[in-house]
């Protein structure tokens, strides 16, 4: 007795159900699952950044496994001096903490004095509302200590599951790839290999884009810091630089600490809003030319898309989930664009297409055919 299988057609609404539960669980999953899901997808992009040395210098001979291993001590050197680089420069602050507290101590008389005098609201009851609130930091000192160790420790487990899975995933690079051979039997083998050609394009020119447009806009913010005369412009500038992982809110949050110092430091109030003023116009620059140019070539999302990408990644994961979302997202559109059945999915996390100008009547229409019938000729000729 033959027993064919058949599909089962569900309803519409059946469908949406399942197609939500579906995301439901995922993102939950996506959520619970955080403290191995972001040093796996770190340490992927760790591994596309290291691939083209890794590769050179199994060309030249070295054994791979030897090859991983310089790649990654270079890498862990060249994190260990930025780490330093960075360790001094806050090192150095402490010779202008006196200062700081003094000009803060001035500032915060300057606003009780305008509030005495302007709001009615006298001294008294001013230093009770900061005794309060003084208390209270005071009383959560402990747990914030407490998170800072915790945060600190884990960063550090985290960058040594990144190290360790990177290796692994260079070395293994061949196996996993008979891996997705396997998984998807019933797809042409240059199909898939597409594929992860196309992944890791987008994400080695994201990187590398990414890399360059921190250069070029830390560059630009330290020259318009030693212009205003602001100490530490080279830390400043480059420590807002870094801060273009985080799309769109990154330079601008990064314009707090350096206004901060500035304001206390210095005697005149407007290098501060200039300090700002220079963030601003750089992430205006950065916006509108600088990425897109550099960045926005190789990874096409539109503005939308990433905009909703941002918050759902932030949601799902937090302070890592806005660095990773666009080239997760960039890797999602690759795999939509090669799977007939998400190909309109793909489409709309892409870049807009331009449309054409209407055609405003039938002879307008009936003097452009010739025009691409000859079009059409030529590129049959050329075939």
């Amino acid at each position: 007795m033959n027993i064919r299988s058949r599909e089962i057609e569900l309803p519409s609404y059946a469908k949406l159900v399942c197609v939500l539960l579906s995301l439901v669980i995922i993102v939950y999953g996506l959520h619970e699952l955080q403290g191995l899901l972001i040093p796996l997808v770190f340490a992927i992009l760790f591994s596309v950044l290291l691939f083209p040395l890794v590769q050179r210098l199994e060309n030249w001979g070295v054994p791979r496994i030897l090859a991983i291993v310089i790649c990654l001590l270079l890498a862990l050197g060249a994190l260990t001096a930025l780490f330093w680089g960075v360790s001094v420069q806050i090192s150095s602050f402490s010779e202008v903490i006196p200062q700081f507290v003094k000009r803060g101590s001035q500032y915060i008389d300057s606003i009780q004095t305008f509030a005495d005098e302007q709001l009615n609201i006298d001294r008294k009851r001013q230093v009770a509302e900061i005794k309060k609130y003084l208390n209270q930091a005071l009383a959560e000192g402990g747990t914030i200590l407490t998170t800072t160790l915790l945060a600190t420790t884990s960063i550090l487990t985290n960058l040594f599951l990144v190290l360790l899975f990177a290796f692994f995933f260079l070395l293994y690079r061949d196996f996993f790839r008979s891996f997705f051979y396997k998984v998807f039997d019933d797809t042409r083998r240059s199909k898939i290999d597409d594929v992860m050609s196309g992944i890791y394009e987008v994400v080695k020119d994201y990187l590398a884009g990414l890399v360059l447009v921190i250069l070029i806009i830390g560059t630009l913010m330290t020259v318009g810091l030693l212009i205003l005369g602001v100490d530490y412009a080279v830390f400043f500038g480059f420590f807002g630089a870094c801060l273009v992982l985080i799309p769109y809110f990154g330079i601008s949050m990064g314009s707090l600490l350096p206004a901060a110092y500035t304001l206390v430091t210095q005697d005149n109030p407007l290098k501060a809003l200039g300090v700002i003023g220079v963030f601003l116009f750089v992430q205006t620059l950065e916006g509108n030319f600088i990425t897109p140019y550099i960045v926005g070539s190789k990874v096409s999302i539109n503005p939308l898309a990433a905009i909703v990408v941002l918050i759902l990644w932030e949601n799902v994961w937090g302070l890592p989930g806005l660095i990773l979302a666009l080239p997760m997202t960039a890797i999602i559109k690759v795999i939509f664009d090669s799977v007939e059945a998400l190909k309109p999915y793909g489409f709309v996390i892409g870049e807009a297409e331009k449309p054409r100008p209407p055609i405003k009547n039938l002879q307008e229409l009936a003097d452009q055919l010739p025009k691409r019938a000859k079009k059409v000729g030529k590129v049959e000729e050329k075939n």
